[in-house]
């Protein structure tokens, strides 16, 4: 949260010529004022991966490039797009911002003001619950990995 995936997503997705699919853009368009904690997010994010992964999977299929501005900040959460790449066999990329807590508090500062209708959740006390279940990436996952550090 605030590492600057959704920036790094827009850039990748122009410079690629790919297809940019934001969960940010999904959620608020489905369930409009529906997230207010952690719990709601799990719920409705749930929601979303089987007709994200289908339409997904069909892009990719086509022969279109996918760029995907989802959070994989777990295991559980990665282990859902190592499916999505690997029953189709495509060839993939996850990027990991490896961005410190101070950066990213202040990033989130900043879309709180830019973006007050996401005032309710980018918090700091949202940002420490999703941060106390991050777990970087590995190897051992099946990714090929691209790690940026510092301001992205």
């Amino acid at each position: 949260m605030g590492a600057g995936k959704t920036t790094k997503s827009r850039k990748m997705a122009q410079t690629r010529h790919a297809v940019l699919i934001s969960e940010d853009q999904w959620l608020a368009s489905l369930y409009p004022n529906a997230i207010r904690s952690l719990d709601d997010y799990m719920t409705y994010a749930g929601r979303l991966k089987p007709p994200i992964k289908a339409l997904v999977q069909s892009i990719l299929t086509a022969g279109t490039d996918v760029v995907m501005d989802f959070p994989a900040n777990t295991i559980a959460q990665r282990a859902w797009f190592r499916d999505l790449v690997s029953e189709i066999q495509a060839p993939h990329e996850l990027i990991y911002i490896d961005q410190s807590d101070d950066v990213c508090l202040q990033q989130i500062e900043k879309r709180r003001s830019e973006q007050p209708d996401r005032a309710a959740t980018d918090t700091r006390e949202m940002f420490e619950q999703v941060t106390r279940h991050f777990v970087p990436p590995a190897a051992e996952e099946g990714f090929n990995i691209t790690r940026i550090t510092g301001k992205s």
